[in-house]
């Protein structure tokens, strides 16, 4: 069977954000016709950390939403400073900053696309295991961020009971149990 192919027309930008670009995509159908999608461009992308302490408890950070108008409980994440920056720097920074932990092993776990019907997000999720309390947080004016470790059992009855949603959290945290539970 021949694959129809769907081919971007042209592409109109609707609003300059400071991190998200949001264009008019008008494309040619493989019927023929076309139609108008929205498409959200990511310019700096993300990381994650999964931190998780010398007790095997996963550290995350609760932090009101407000897409969502409520607080979630997340993986420690934020976007990278520069486009170029490398994620591993981003995940430590923001692991520093948003609990006042660090880690000597840091390794990469997972890379995702985290909306990809309409935006090209890239976050790289780590690994931190052996993570410290070296200070307090170092939060930005406009963060107001607690935490609280959980055990794994509990992260995954919160994931399958929907209690958290966030993407990243619920990839980061099945990932690393599937890979290195036990071990």
């Amino acid at each position: 069977m021949e694959e129809k192919h769907v081919e971007r027309i042209s592409r109109t930008l609707v609003r300059a954000g400071s991190i998200l670009d949001i264009y008019d995509d008008e494309m040619l159908l493989p019927d023929g016709s076309t139609e108008h999608w929205d498409f959200v461009s990511h310019r700096k992308g993300a990381a994650a950390v999964v931190p998780v302490l010398p007790d095997g408890r996963i550290l995350l950070v609760r932090q009101y939403r407000p897409a969502l108008e409520r607080y979630t409980w997340e993986l420690p994440a934020g976007c990278r400073d520069t486009p170029e920056e490398d994620t591993r720097v981003t995940a430590i920074r923001e692991l520093k900053e948003e609990t006042g932990c660090e880690s000597d092993n840091v390794t990469k776990l997972l890379s995702l696309k985290t909306t990809v019907a309409f935006c090209n997000e890239l976050v790289d999720v780590y690994l931190a295991r052996g993570v410290r309390k070296t200070g307090g947080q170092e939060l930005d004016p406009a963060e107001a961020i607690s935490m609280k470790a959980f055990e794994p059992e509990e992260l995954v009855r919160m994931i399958t009971e929907f209690s958290i949603q966030d993407g990243k959290t619920v990839a980061g945290v099945m990932t690393y149990l599937a890979l290195y539970k036990g071990k």
